[in-house]
């Protein structure tokens, strides 16, 4: 018999959800062995809704505690291992700038997201004034890549990856729009991400 010790972790994720993507970069850029569940948001795991009964992915079952938020889930694979620093362990202002542009991604601007999405579920306003509020938050990360080719550091860190599946997906909404847009330095940062092995292996079909 196995020791409850070798208990593999179970990650349950969506291939196209930008929280299960930036927690599976991360569990793969530190080398954790997890089982990863692809689930279908249609007829969702019995197991999955067992330990997390909101219904949402990701979810990190481990043999202790369940993970059911994506930056709790990147927190615990880079507390295992972080090898290129992407927590800027030793700069309390890089740290801080991480979280601050996380809180914005997480909130404001992905509310701006999805009303730009799916503007014809909000008619409060039209699409293009979603766009345009979105873009408060692109601009920002447009200054924020004036002088290097990440947003917090001459490197890859926490914020680009946790930032980056949401940009992605506000490009998606009108990728003409997009590419033509006046953020060229963020066009050529969100072309690295999508070229980049550590997008490329999460998305990758199980």
């Amino acid at each position: 018999m196995p020791s409850s010790e070798s208990v593999t972790p179970t990650l349950y994720s969506f291939r196209r959800c930008p929280y299960a993507m930036r927690a599976r970069m991360a569990v793969g850029y530190a080398g954790c062995e997890v089982e990863l569940v692809e689930v279908s948001l249609k007829a969702k795991p019995a197991q999955m809704l067992e330990h997390s009964p909101k219904g949402t992915v990701p979810v990190l079952v481990l043999q202790d505690q369940v993970l059911e938020q994506s930056l709790d889930i990147m927190h615990w694979a880079l507390a295992v291992n972080d090898p290129s620093d992407w927590l800027q362990a030793n700069d309390p202002g890089a740290r801080q700038l991480i979280a601050e542009l996380i809180d914005e991604n997480d909130n404001s601007f992905k509310a701006d997201l999805d009303r730009y999405k799916y503007a014809v579920r909000y008619p409060e306003y039209t699409q293009e004034e979603y766009r345009q509020r979105g873009e408060v938050f692109l601009r920002r990360l447009e200054s924020l890549l004036a002088s290097r080719d990440f947003l917090v550091a001459a490197h890859l860190s926490l914020a680009d990856v946790a930032l980056a599946p949401f940009v992605r997906q506000f490009c998606f909404v009108d990728p003409d729009w997009f590419w033509q847009s006046p953020y060229p330095r963020l066009q050529a940062w969100l072309q690295r991400f999508l070229a980049s092995a550590l997008f490329i292996n999460a998305m990758h079909k199980r």
